[in-house]
C-alpha cells in the first residue's frame, strides 16, 4: 500500500525518501524498467528502517504471512514442506525461508534489493541455517523450468510488479506439474481508503476499480516507489492465464490479543474489514 496518506497520521520522512529525494506522491503509469528501478533503490534504501520497525516482529527464522501474526507453523497453509523444493519469492531478509528450511524444506529465497538481501546474509550467519539468497527479478526468474514443489511469498514482490500475469507465469514455470503457489498481499479492497491505521482510515476517498499505480516521485517527476493495485477478480485472471488454479482465498482476521499496529494495519481497521488476502492456488499436474 502506498506509504503515505492524506492524513494527520502521516509518519514522520524514512531515510529512503531523504536518500532518493521523495517530494510528493502521484497516480500515474510505470512500467517494468521504472518500477525495477525505482524499487530496487527504495528497498535497498529502506532496508535499515524497516528491520528497525518491524524486525523483531517478523524475527530471523519465522514465518510471519501478515501484519494479522498468521503463521505458517499454524496456518500449514503450505502443507508437509520436508524434503521438498521450495521458492520464496520477494524475501527481503528471507526468516520465513530460513523457517522452512529448518522445517526439512530445500529453500532457495530472492529479492530484488541488495540492502534487504544484506539482511538476509546476516540472518544465515547468524543462525547457522545458509539459505541460498539470489538478487532476482520476478518478472524474469533465473531458475530453470520445473525446478520446485512449491512456490511462496508473504508480501514479496507481487505488489511491485508492472506485469503481474508474466511474473505468474513464471511462477508457474518454475514449479513442478502439481506444485503450489502461495502468496499473500495488501487485500485490494484496502486501496479505498486512506492509508491510516485510526478513523481516518475508515472514510473511503478512492474507486476500487481505479488500477492505476501508487508512484513516489522525485523533484523532477521520477519514480522513488512503485506499488501497483489489483482487484480480486484481476489476480483470479492473472493466475488462470498462468494455468494455475485458485485453491482457496484466505483473508485472515483480527486477533483480540494482538494490539500493534504496523503501518495501515490496526485492531481498528481490522475488526471491520480484512487487510490481507492469501491466495493458495496449484499448477495443474
Amino acid at each position: 500500500m502506498p506509504q503515505e496518506g492524506d492524513n494527520p497520521g502521516t509518519p514522520p520522512q524514512r531515510t529512503a525518501e531523504r536518500l532518493l529525494g521523495t517530494v510528493g506522491s502521484e497516480r500515474r503509469w510505470a512500467g517494468s524498467a521504472e518500477s525495477v528501478a525505482a524499487n530496487s533503490a527504495w528497498w535497498d534504501a529502506d532496508a535499515d528502517d524497516y528491520h528497525v520497525e518491524h524486525g523483531e516482529f517478523l524475527g530471523v527464522a519465522d514465518f510471519v504471512w501478515c501484519p494479522e501474526a498468521l503463521r505458517e507453523k499454524d496456518a500449514r497453509l503450505l502443507g508437509d514442506v520436508a524434503g521438498r523444493d521450495v521458492l520464496e519469492v520477494g524475501c527481503g531478509s528471507a526468516p520465513c525461508a530460513r523457517w522452512l528450511a529448518a522445517q526439512g524444506a530445500n529453500v532457495t529465497a530472492f529479492d530484488l534489493s541488495a540492502g534487504m538481501l544484506r539482511y538476509a546474509a546476516a540472518a544465515n550467519e547468524a543462525t547457522g541455517i545458509d539459505v541460498p539468497l539470489v538478487r532476482a527479478n520476478a518478472e524474469s526468474m533465473p531458475f530453470a523450468s520445473g525446478s520446485f514443489d512449491v512456490a511462496c511469498s508473504a508480501f514479496g514482490a507481487v505488489p511491485f510488479v508492472a506485469d503481474l500475469p508474466g511474473t505468474f507465469r513464471e511462477v508457474a514455470r518454475v514449479l513442478r506439474p502439481g506444485g503450489s503457489w502461495v502468496f499473500a498481499v495488501t487485500h485490494p479492497m484496502r486501496w479505498i481508503f486512506p492509508d491510516d491505521p485510526g478513523p481516518n482510515g475508515l472514510r473511503v476517498t478512492g474507486s476500487y476499480f481505479d488500477r492505476t499505480p501508487y508512484v513516489e516521485v522525485d523533484a523532477d517527476g521520477g519514480a522513488t516507489y512503485v506499488e501497483y493495485h489489483r482487484t480480486l477478480g484481476d489476480f483470479v485472471r492473472a493466475l488462470s492465464w498462468a494455468g494455475l488454479t485458485l485453491v482457496d482465498l484466505v483473508e485472515p482476521e483480527w486477533p483480540d490479543d494482538l494490539t500493534q499496529v504496523w503501518g495501515q494495519w490496526s485492531p481498528l481497521r481490522g475488526e471491520l474489514f480484512p487487510g490481507t488476502a492469501i491466495f493458495l492456488t496449484r499448477r495443474a499436474a
